[in-house]
């Protein structure tokens, strides 16, 4: 079988998202399915361009007009579908209905090729109640031609329980890991004179870093024998970190909570060494989303280290090594966390052989366990 990953953006080094789509291409390789992965690239000079691996499938030019006519134009990568005999379509969908993107793939479902359409996160309508004009105005957009788009779709592959999103049958699966990528911890500590919070994210409202910030100040406003440092990594949305880094100023926290920005690679590996509990979503409840399977909560566990989230992830709700927090603004509780891993009595090793199951071979398998035209 040959298959097209098709996404609608480029990559970025310290990205999460970006590994996460060059892990799933090596699962489905891993699953002997020969797959190219089709991508938008700016080169050095300006010019976007549409690519499937390393090939140029469509060069749109520079400035404005080829922004337009990169999120439009389809007839060239249309063409490259139908030559390559591409029998598997499996698109990361970036909320872009709209009549261009619905008319490519009706003609795509003609020609009898299967289209799977990935949505990262469901329901995702309320992550744009607060977004720029611009994003409201995609969002809107997405809305008006969501049904049109569907009905040329053979399945949708959630990270939820729906088993129907839109109407169309859906394949229900983890996010997955990637345990040759992904390094486990190589400090265990042994005795808590503090501890060392991190939290690695592509930062939003509602990753809910403000609940541990306001718990740190609770927590501070006793002398403590315990010091709790949040290590808060990577980028994101612009006023969502000013807005962190304002409360840790205005209660002088700044020597606790530490901002590094994205970090990859070596970096990434020794902040994780020395950090001791991991930080997930603590605020799922802000997008009315209450079932999810993250990333984030996988690569904790991969890494070897406990972590707090407060959504429904079906795959940690039992593990030792979680704890969870309520689906609420309530200031999580520092002294809770310092109890629980002070109880814990897992090696970084045993964490991480607990979700053995969870690699993007096997993932990706569960995807293809369903006919697909061939």
């Amino acid at each position: 079988m040959k298959a097209l990953f098709l996404i609608f953006h480029g990559f970025e080094a310290h990205n999460g998202i970006s590994k996460k789509i060059l892990y799933q291409v090596e699962g489905l390789k891993q699953n002997n399915i020969e797959v190219m992965l089709s991508y938008l690239l700016i080169d050095k000079n300006g010019f976007h361009k549409r690519m499937v691996n390393d090939r140029i499938i469509e060069n749109y030019g520079k400035g404005l007009f080829a922004k337009i006519k990169k999120r439009i134009c389809y007839d060239k990568l249309k063409s490259y579908i139908l030559k390559e005999q591409i029998n598997l379509l499996y698109v990361r969908h970036d909320l872009n209905a709209n009549p261009f993107l619905v008319s490519f793939f009706k003609s795509i479902k003609d020609n009898n090729i299967n289209i799977i359409l990935e949505i990262p996160t469901y329901p995702y309508d309320n992550e744009f109640i607060h977004a720029s004009w611009k994003d409201r105005l995609q969002n809107y957009i997405d809305k008006l031609y969501r049904n049109s788009l569907s009905k040329t779709l053979y399945r949708i592959v959630t990270f939820t329980n729906f088993s129907h999103i839109w109407g169309i049958q859906t394949i229900n699966i983890s996010n997955g890991i990637d345990f040759n990528a992904v390094k486990l911890k190589s400090n265990n500590k042994t005795n808590i004179d503090e501890l060392n919070l991190i939290g690695v994210a592509d930062i939003h409202a509602w990753h809910g870093y403000d609940r541990v910030i306001r718990g740190m100040i609770n927590y501070y406003k006793y002398n403590r024998d315990i010091k709790v440092y949040f290590h808060i990594v990577g980028n994101g949305i612009e006023q969502v970190i000013n807005d962190l880094k304002q409360i840790t100023r205005d209660n002088n926290l700044s020597e606790f909570v530490k901002f590094y920005g994205p970090k990859s690679g070596l970096e990434l590996d020794l902040l994780f060494d020395f950090a001791d509990f991991g930080i997930a979503s603590l605020a799922r409840h802000r997008s009315n989303i209450v079932n999810i399977k993250t990333l984030k909560n996988r690569e904790y566990a991969a890494r070897g280290i406990p972590f707090i989230y407060s959504e429904i992830d079906s795959d940690f709700e039992n593990m030792p090594y979680v704890l969870k927090a309520p689906a609420n603004e309530e200031s999580i509780d520092i002294c809770r966390i310092i109890d629980f891993y002070s109880r814990l009595n897992m090696t970084a090793k045993e964490i991480r052989e607990s979700i053995h199951y969870l690699s993007w071979k096997n993932q990706m398998k569960i995807i293809l366990k369903t006919p697909i035209n061939s």
